[in-house]
């Protein structure tokens, strides 16, 4: 029998785990276009990119109640909520990234405690450029702020990362990079997130998301996860560190965080089946 998409993944991403690739992508994406500066308006400026941010937004929001009443989006348990609503001003925040739609967990959870606002989202170029249909509008105007291999369109995206961050905004960044299917385990993180909250002088909130099999299946026939989040407490920079001081010890931190909630939720000690050295 001939494998499927999802078991090609899945064999993927356990050679990946083996040669420590960690922040490589298992899925096969589609081909990624460069976005130019004139092609993105990062803090929706212009009246038609309001309008379709709103009606974008307001469509999201049916299609996570859609998969939450067919039980394709299920939220198990929430701890630290607490966490977040003692937040003050901007923060980023951190979050494993193991489902295309892990940040709807992540919004659904928190929308209650955002005071009206929304959570914007990073993402990578390509989910920008050449969207997977149907998803096109909500990756384009749902609140995301795609990165870019364009020097000049980086530049843009700094600015308006800094400005939402000083406005008091939530930016939800996914530190390990590449997404890996319904993978477990924390991955080791990349520094970007973390030298971003240390310019911008914001604090990290990482969020860590177990998950266990249910009894209802996906399309392919998978069992659909159970989510647990887990909201850990805000990781503030030190006034006393130099900015790559303090991004690498607040990587550190998050990655503990993560790896202590791994371990006391699956009740085994956090291993890498690879042949590098971690």
């Amino acid at each position: 029998m001939e494998e499927t998409y999802r078991q090609k993944v899945l064999k993927r991403r356990e050679q990946y785990e083996l040669e420590g690739r960690f922040d490589e992508d298992i899925e096969d994406d589609p081909p990624t276009y460069e976005l130019k500066p004139n092609k993105i308006d990062y803090l929706s400026k212009s009246p038609i990119k309001k309008i379709k941010t709103f009606f974008v937004n307001r469509m999201g929001q049916r299609f996570i109640n859609k998969m939450i009443k067919e039980k394709q989006l299920i939220i198990e348990s929430v701890e630290g909520l607490e966490n977040f609503q003692n937040l003050e001003g901007g923060a980023i925040i951190t979050c494993n990234h193991f489902h295309p739609f892990d940040n709807f967990a992540v919004w659904e959870v928190l929308k209650k405690s955002m005071r009206g606002r929304k959570l914007y989202k990073v993402i990578r170029e390509g989910n920008y450029t050449n969207p997977p249909e149907p998803f096109g509008p909500l990756f384009r105007y749902g609140n995301t702020l795609p990165l870019s291999s364009n020097a000049e369109t980086m530049k843009k995206f700094f600015k308006a990362l800094d400005v939402l961050l000083v406005r008091g905004e939530k930016i939800l960044i996914y530190p390990e990079q590449a997404m890996w299917w319904n993978y477990r385990k924390p991955r080791p993180l990349k520094s970007g997130a973390f030298k971003f909250a240390v310019k911008s002088n914001v604090p990290v909130l990482p969020i860590f998301i177990t998950m266990q099999d249910s009894e209802v299946l996906d399309m392919d026939g998978n069992p659909v996860q159970k989510y647990s989040l887990h909201i850990l407490p805000a990781i503030y920079p030190s006034i006393n560190l130099s900015k790559n001081e303090n991004a690498d010890k607040m990587r550190e931190e998050n990655y503990k965080a993560w790896v202590e909630v791994y371990e006391r939720v699956y009740q085994k000690p956090l291993k890498y089946e690879t042949r590098k050295k971690q």
